[in-house]
């Protein structure tokens, strides 16, 4: 191969492809490990435990550890970021790309992109055997076999200094080897060779530069809301007759689960997470996932905010949506945990807990299935693990004998969720294959829970939609009730929250004193 100028095996063009290519990769690696640095409470425990091949159960080892989980979390925060450093500077440049390539090649055992093995049909980016992971894992292996961090780099200016101070002299330093090199091939300390040292020095501050902007334009996006946000997005149909903020008659007032501060009405997930009890209409479970994209549920988040709604009662799977809401400090909704988790009560619990939960709870369809199957036990301990964490830890259900089974064994939560609707709605039908009713002895529910001194989140309040929360929030509130959840698109919050007033005024005198 032709020598240029500079005595190196590459051509000009050669140097230049390869240096961007670094810088390429660099980069990359570098605005991972940063955006998961800057994510409160990130963890890899989703992405690991959604993974289906070979390392399926040594990631749900160290899922099911949480000590080694923060260890992995460190490892890789700061491994991506170690490795950007490194390939952008040109200092251990080629410890870092071997280093990318060990981190890639565990991506892509993770979740490789092939079909028969219950992974996802060719996306954007996974191209059956080949992704994009397998790609930029080839391209880090071209630049360990050719190098150009003593060409271009930091790892250039540092050979040159000591070329010039060790006087060509055969040291015993930890870069020998390198030093004899360069005493073969003499190195200019001229203007030229410390600019082209440097060039690399530009791609940082352009880094830090875009990295800056971003959190700029992501504080800008909570003054954005702020002043542009009503009581319904651009997505929603403008002919569409919905109340405004100017339509608020006041924000909620707010009590207390122990030392969390709460709303009266809590906003509830189903419908941001996408399940609809939408009964026979086939079409509202991809409708309502379709409506509610990242930014829509963003905009939904702070307009309940604005209205005096601080709480957001979901499962674990929106925990990232949660964290990024908080990240882009658009708001500080306050996070409730179902600790649903593919069926995992205390897996749920963990998760939720690493991720910033404000308050977690047995979830009610797994608390009931609990307490028909005799363990109980499984309730206490969870409960025991949520009071360890300091949060309030709360017991939730769809059947009354759920609560009375729990009761009677002894077990104090911090709070009930518990299902209340009167069940005089047409389609309120007692067949079990039915998903249209969640409280089928609303008047026995009422008289049971006067008597527990618990705090009571009533949910299911509305029967999914079939009752119109005029009825709901009232019903719910007067027959004891301390707080309500209930899911609400983003048209439909100022109004609710106005309704929810108007109960609130309404329940003063109850059978059932106000737990606070």
């Amino acid at each position: 191969m032709k020598l240029n100028k500079n005595n190196n095996k590459y051509s000009d063009v050669q140097l230049s492809i390869l240096v961007l290519l670094r810088l390429a990769i660099g980069w990359h690696f570098l605005y991972e490990g940063i955006s998961k640095l800057l994510t409160p409470n990130w963890s890899s425990a989703s992405y690991l435990d959604s993974s289906r091949w070979i390392l399926r159960g040594v990631f749900g080892w160290i899922i099911s550890n949480p000590s080694v989980l923060k260890v992995v979390d460190f490892l890789n925060i700061w491994g991506l970021i170690l490795i950007g450093l490194g390939l952008i500077f040109g200092v251990f440049s080629r410890v870092a790309s071997i280093s990318g390539i060990l981190l890639l090649l565990l991506y892509y055992i993770a979740h490789p992109p092939f079909i028969g093995l219950g992974f996802d049909m060719p996306t954007e980016g996974r191209y059956l055997i080949v992704d994009n992971i397998l790609i930029e894992l080839f391209a880090l292996a071209v630049l360990t076999l050719f190098p150009t961090s003593s060409i271009v780099g930091l790892k250039h200016l540092i050979l040159m200094f000591i070329n010039k101070k060790s006087k060509i002299r055969h040291t015993h330093t930890s870069d020998n080897e390198l030093i004899e090199k360069s005493a073969k091939h003499p190195i200019d300390l001229s203007r030229r060779e410390i600019i082209k040292s440097l060039v690399t020095l530009p791609a940082f501050g352009a880094f830090i530069l875009a990295v800056m902007k971003k959190m700029g334009w992501e504080s800008y996006e909570r003054k954005h809301f702020n002043d542009n946000m009503d009581a319904v997005t651009g997505a929603t149909v403008k002919s569409f007759n919905y109340s405004k903020m100017k339509d608020l008659k006041g924000t909620l007032p707010y009590s207390h689960i122990g030392d969390l501060k709460l709303s009266r009405v809590i906003l509830g997930g189903n419908l941001v997470g996408g399940w609809a009890h939408a009964r026979d209409l086939i079409y509202v479970d991809k409708l309502v996932k379709s409506y509610h994209t990242k930014e829509k549920i963003f905009e939904t988040f702070f307009l309940a905010e604005k209205c005096g709604i601080n709480s957001f009662l979901t499962n674990p799977v929106l925990c990232q949506i949660i964290t990024e809401y908080w990240r882009r400090n658009i708001g500080n909704i306050q996070f409730i945990s179902d600790c649903a988790y593919k069926g995992d009560v205390m897996t749920g619990i963990k998760m939720s807990i690493d991720s910033g939960a404000h308050s977690c709870y047995i979830q009610g369809g797994i608390a009931d299935e609990l307490v028909k199957q005799g363990n109980i036990e499984l309730i206490a301990r969870s409960l025991e693990l949520i009071k360890q964490s300091g949060l309030p830890a709360g017991i939730g259900a769809h059947a009354l004998e759920t609560v009375k089974a729990c009761v009677d064994q002894g077990l104090k939560p911090d709070y009930w969720m518990k299902t209340l609707h009167p069940i005089d709605y047409w389609s309120a039908k007692s067949e079990p294959e039915h998903d249209n009713i969640w409280c089928v002895n609303p008047e026995e529910s009422i008289k049971y829970m006067e008597n527990l001194e618990q705090p009571w989140i009533a949910f299911k309040i509305l029967a999914a939609g079939a009752i119109h929360p005029n009825i709901g929030f009232q019903y719910a509130f007067k027959n004891g009730a301390d707080f309500i959840c209930v899911g609400m698109y983003d048209f439909q919050i100022v109004d609710d929250v106005n309704i929810a007033l108007d109960a609130l005024a309404a329940s003063i005198q109850r059978n059932r004193p106000w737990i606070i």
